[in-house]
Parts: C-alpha cells; structure tokens; sequence
C-alpha cells in the first residue's frame, strides 16, 4: 500500500478522535462551563450538523480545486475548529468550535475516499478506502481514551490543543505524501449534482441512513448499558469503549479485501449480522462476558457496512463520485442522529436499557431491504466505474508525482 494511505489514516485519526472525545468529556465540560450535562449535549449535535452541512457545501465548493490541496484546505479548516474550541471563552463560542471543526469532516473523507481509490490498481481500491477509515476505528480505541483521559486531569481545553496538534501534523504529512491529483476537466458543480441524483446513489446513502442507524442506536448508550445493564463499574466503561472500537477495526480489515472481492453480498452480509447481534444484544448483556462479545461483534460488523456502502456511491455516480462520497458521511451523520434519537425513545418509553438494540436491529433490517431492492434494480451488476478513464493496472497520477514521492 502506499505511504500516502497513512497521511489520510493519520487524517481519519484526529477527525475520529474529536468526533468522539465529546461524549466522554461533557461532564468536564458542563463543569466548567456552568451548564448541565442535557445542554452541554448540544456539543455532540453541533459537530453532527457542521458534518451534514459541511460534506456537499463544501465539496462543491471545492469541485475544481486539485485533490491535494482540497485536503489541506479541509485539514485546515480541521485545525483551527478544533483550536477555536480550545480557546472557546464561553458555551455559545464552544458550540460555534464544534461547528466549524465538523464542517470538514464530510467532505474530507469523500475527497479522501476517492483519492484513496486511485492510488492503488482497481482490485484493491476497497482496501485502500479500508485502510484510511482504520485511523477512524484506531481512534477509538487509542485516541478517544486516551483523549478522555487527558481532558479529565488537564482540562477539556488541552483535549483540543492536542486534536489541533494531531491536525497540524496529519497536515504535513498530506503535504509530504499525497500525489498531485489533476481534476478532471469535466468535473464541476452541476456534474457532481447530477451524479448525486442517480437512483442508485439515492438508495445507497438511504441503505447508510437506515443501517448505520441501527448501530448508533446502541452506541450512543453503551456507558449506560454497562453499568446499567451488563453489571459492570463506572471503571469499566473505557474497557468497553474500547472493544467496540477493537470491533470496529476488524471490522474495516475484513470489509476491504471482501469488498474487494464481492460489494453487495458483503453489504448484505453485514447488514443481516448487524442485525442478528442486535437481537441476540439484549439477551447476551444478562451475561458479562457474553456481553463483552458482542460488544466486539457489534462494532465489528457494524463498522463491516461502511466500506462497501461507500464503494457503492462511488461506484454509482460513476466519474464524478467525490460529492457522492461526501454526502455518504452525511448520511452517516443523520443515522447517527436518528439512532440515538429513537434509542432514547425506547429507554423513555420504559422499556429497558437494552431496548435500543431491538429498536437498532429493525433499522439494521430496513437497511437491508433498501440494499437489497437497490440490488434488485441496479442493471450494471455493480461494476465499478470510479475510475473509469485511467489504465486499472497504474494509479491515476502523474508519473512525474510518482517517481517523485517514490509510489509506483
């Protein structure tokens, strides 16, 4: 793989690490800030909006900037969000930090995806996805307790001085890895819009919405579920936090070569586990270590949809596939939002702790059934077309680049 893949994990790493670092420091920050926990809350969905508002506005924007130094643009904007949220003086200039630093967020994996893509040959363009998404799972993991920890003896402010750090050297490292990737002369706005328009696409970010749902139903209460439900300590919860994102990093080494190999049935696959494991969550939680399983399992074959969900979209929108990228982190984004939602819906309703799981095993079903009718529907049998124009045997940039950077 080339060197390049690790300045875009490096990349994944820090947006992963300050997307969720916030749920483990809203106490902290509640504390300090004056304000209670509910409220401080608003810090979690300000990142999420600046996500779904951030990946088509500026993708589009930046449709006919080189891939390059889009990038750092997006890595920049990263920084100083996360820089503002440090030296935030008060709530109102925290959520505005918040905002600013999700923005990028979107538009950076599209442009990241598709870059990705076309530093490899055709057959392994899903692992290369799979292996700039592995700095997503490593931060949670490495980063977000790690981070946590941080904020909870230095203060949350030193939390985002470090993300900033992490973004200033994720910044060097695009600049002293990353090819130079030419736009392609047709690639603008209106050819982008009218690549997002396409029926498969549509079904594709709506398979995201539904499915990727089902896992943040979960997910947004685990802390809760661990000690609430499963028996086990406050200490804990960073144990458990951590399987999931061990989880989730099999989880993307599996979906790559499998991708690879075969999109829709992976799709299928682990649509269908991700629905199996929600099922079986409630039953399992009764037992630690069975609940400890499938708190691995869940993050393994949630996190299993995301690869071939994105390849999907890129695929779809043929040769213009960036804004279709991007809009796929916003679709995340919204599932998240939504699941957390109707899980809390359930937990209100009186029906358990471990209620979310059922509600996220229905969402993961309906997931499966859009995939499935898009599969039904789709007459091309899913060949990939992200890089229709270059040669499948050499990655599409110049030689000159190549031999400059030493990827051949």
């Amino acid at each position: 793989m080339p060197l390049a893949l690790l300045a875009l994990a490096v990349s994944a790493f820090g947006i992963g690490t300050t997307e969720f670092v916030m749920m483990g420091l809203l106490p902290n920050v509640a504390d300090d800030l004056g304000t209670s926990v509910p409220t401080a809350g608003y810090l979690v969905s300000a990142y999420a909006i600046g996500v779904v508002l951030g990946a088509p506005l500026l993708t589009a924007v930046g449709s006919r900037i080189p891939r390059k130094r889009m990038l750092l643009l997006l890595m920049a904007l990263f920084t100083v969000g996360n820089l503002a949220s440090a030296l935030a003086p008060g709530f109102g200039w925290l959520i505005a930090g918040r905002l600013l630093a999700g923005l990028p967020h979107g538009a950076f994996f599209g442009v990241g995806a598709v870059v990705a893509s076309r530093l490899v040959p055709e057959g392994r363009r899903a692992r290369a996805v799979a292996t700039m998404f592995l700095g997503l799972t490593v931060a949670n993991i490495v980063g977000v307790p790690a981070a946590t920890l941080l904020g909870q003896h230095l203060g949350w402010r030193a939390t985002f001085l470090v993300v900033a750090a992490i973004g200033v050297c994720a910044m060097a490292a695009l600049a002293r890895l990353i090819p130079q990737i030419p736009v392609e002369a047709h690639q603008n706005v209106r050819h982008e819009l009218r690549a997002l328009g396409n029926r498969q696409v549509l079904l594709g970010l709506l398979t995201a919405v539904f499915g990727f749902a089902g896992v943040f139903a979960v997910y947004s209460y685990l802390s809760a579920m661990t000690t609430e439900a499963m028996g086990f300590g406050e200490s804990s919860v960073t144990l458990v936090l951590a399987l999931f994102g061990i989880g989730m990093t099999l989880g993307a080494l599996a979906a790559g070569p499998l991708t690879d190999r075969a999109l829709r049935p992976t799709l299928y696959g682990s649509l269908g586990a991700l629905a199996v494991v929600l099922v079986v969550f409630p039953f399992a939680a009764q037992v630690k270590w069975a609940a400890l399983v499938m708190v691995v399992l869940l993050g393994g074959v949630g996190f299993m949809t995301t690869t071939p969900l994105q390849m999907l979209v890129m695929n779809k929108a043929k040769d213009a596939p960036t804004l279709a990228s991007a809009s796929n982190h916003s679709a995340f984004n919204l599932a998240n939002a939504g699941g957390a939602w109707l899980g809390g819906v359930a937990i209100a309703a009186g029906w358990g702790w471990t209620s979310p799981a059922l509600v996220g095993a229905a969402l993961a079903v309906a997931g499966l059934a859009v995939a499935v009718t898009a599969g039904v529907l789709d007459r091309d049998g899913g060949r990939s077309k992200v890089v229709a124009r270059q040669n499948p045997a050499r990655p599409a940039f110049d030689d000159s680049t190549s031999a400059a950077t030493g990827h051949h």
